[in-house]
């Protein structure tokens, strides 16, 4: 019959081939791996850099509110006198329903927890994922400013791309 005249030389021979057919799909997998974990942190680089961003602008929206609303007061009044306390009063409104601090340090907390999960080669990556858009969603939804708006706007095409890339890794 056929199988018996496959010769010892020719099993060792497609034996060792298969061997180095597998090393060398493994040595490309591992350095695919390691491609996109570079990628994906990269990617959390530039969403720590977007929410260093919306940490910054975030007072300047409440200076700026402020001195739009005394300007508005001012004219609606035309010469009387201005109530401080309530101007004050608004702007502290105002900020509290803009405020994004817990927002963006949860983004902080999220993104450490993706850095950590990438090196230690952890499971946990999509739902760290979505966590990380629902903050962004949140700030969106509070950002009453054009440059947080964007800012937050890129946060979530960022997390949609670190969400695609989480898939590939096995």
């Amino acid at each position: 019959t056929k199988l018996n005249s496959i010769k010892p030389a020719m099993i060792e021979a497609a034996t060792v081939n298969a061997r180095e057919a597998a090393e060398k799909f493994v040595e490309t997998r591992t350095r695919e791996g390691e491609n996109l974990k570079q990628d994906l942190l990269g990617k959390l680089d530039y969403m720590v850099t977007l929410v260093d961003q919306i940490e910054e602008r975030s007072p300047k929206i409440v200076e700026e509110y402020r001195a739009k609303l005394e300007d508005k007061v001012k004219e609606l009044l035309e010469g009387s006198s201005v109530d401080e306390g309530r101007i004050a009063a608004e702007v502290v409104i105002f900020a509290d329903k803009i405020c994004t601090d817990e927002e963006t340090v949860r983004l902080r907390s999220h993104i450490e927890a993706t850095r950590k999960e990438l090196t230690a080669g952890g499971r946990k990556l999509d739902f760290i994922a979505q966590e990380m858009n629902r903050e962004a969603n949140t700030i969106l939804s509070k950002a009453n400013d054009l440059e947080v708006s964007d800012c937050a706007i890129a946060l979530k095409t960022e997390i949609e791309k670190v969400r695609e890339q989480i898939q590939n890794i096995e």
